[in-house]
């Protein structure tokens, strides 16, 4: 449903159902708002209490309960072998890209689930002594922020984190279609300009959000963060010593969030609202 559909289902205004998820796990509704929500849920067919629980379940092992790797909601997600971090598979086929809805083919490829987390950009300082982020206090991962995506890194960084993975950053190209699907919607979540389904600058939050924080926000594809929170290095070389960028962050208006938004930085830019995922077309190298 719309926002506007699951508020008048629900008996209440959209703008509390955008309410309910700004706050996300920390909002808790009135008694009669939990009532209609629980009445909902009961009265709602196998498939949706499935996702439900998908989406609310909790590691039975109490090591992966503080895992930095969050639950999935759905798709073709499989684990990488070298760095062990879930990848959504992106089917070979025609999408829309761009502002004028190109069709565009594009052969088969895994994106990460999630942007690079400061948890799993710790393993790879670890491994190869690479330089930590300037802001991690005694070349250390926060405490509290092991789930948030990594920021401070340069371009060099993150193709270094995506060689080591046996990855590579993605093409502008990749990351909309996995952002986009094939339909070519304008946003993850479909057509409609949504604020509250991403850590933009309207949020007011003013930092960054756990990577897995926005389920509503999610694209066809199961692939989170793909608006807003921390803008994400692309491959993609528009002149030399320059990177495209995509994602728009939570330093950025709404606007800029849009997939098919343009953007670019020089590569040794690195800033608190920038990160990266990565992407392989080693199809043999998830499973």
């Amino acid at each position: 449903m719309s926002i506007e559909a699951f508020a008048s289902h629900l008996g209440v205004s959209d703008r509390m159902v955008s309410k309910w998820e700004a706050r996300g796990a920390g909002i808790q509704p009135r008694p009669v708002n939990q009532a209609a929500l629980d009445t909902s849920l009961a009265s709602s067919g196998p498939e949706v209490h499935e996702r439900f629980a998908r989406l609310t379940t909790v590691p039975s092992d109490p090591a992966e309960q503080g895992s930095a790797t969050p639950v999935l909601p759905r798709q073709d997600h499989r684990r990488h072998h070298t760095d062990g971090r879930q990848m959504a598979l992106i089917e070979a086929g025609v999408f829309l890209s761009g502002p004028d809805n190109e069709p565009v083919w594009l052969a088969a490829y895994y994106i990460d689930v999630f942007p690079v987390t400061n948890a799993d950009y710790a393993r790879f300082v670890a491994a190869t002594k690479h330089p930590a982020p300037q802001h991690w206090p005694n070349g250390r991962c926060p405490a509290g922020l092991r789930d948030h995506p990594v920021v401070f890194v340069t371009w060099h960084d993150a193709t270094a984190y995506a060689r080591w993975a046996g990855k590579a950053l993605p093409t502008s190209l990749q990351w909309e279609k996995a952002a986009r699907g094939p339909r070519g919607h304008l946003y993850p979540w479909g057509d409609r300009p949504t604020p509250a389904k991403c850590n933009s600058r309207e949020g007011g939050i003013g930092s960054t959000t756990p990577v897995d924080r926005y389920h509503s926000g999610v694209s066809p594809y199961g692939v989170y963060d793909l608006c807003g929170n921390t803008w994400e290095w692309c491959s993609d070389e528009p002149e030399p010593g320059r990177r495209e960028l995509k994602a728009g962050a939570f330093t950025s208006p709404f606007a800029r969030a849009a997939p098919s938004a343009y953007n670019d930085a020089a590569e040794t830019m690195l800033d608190d609202d920038t990160g990266f995922r990565c992407c392989s077309t080693d199809l043999e190298a998830s499973s």
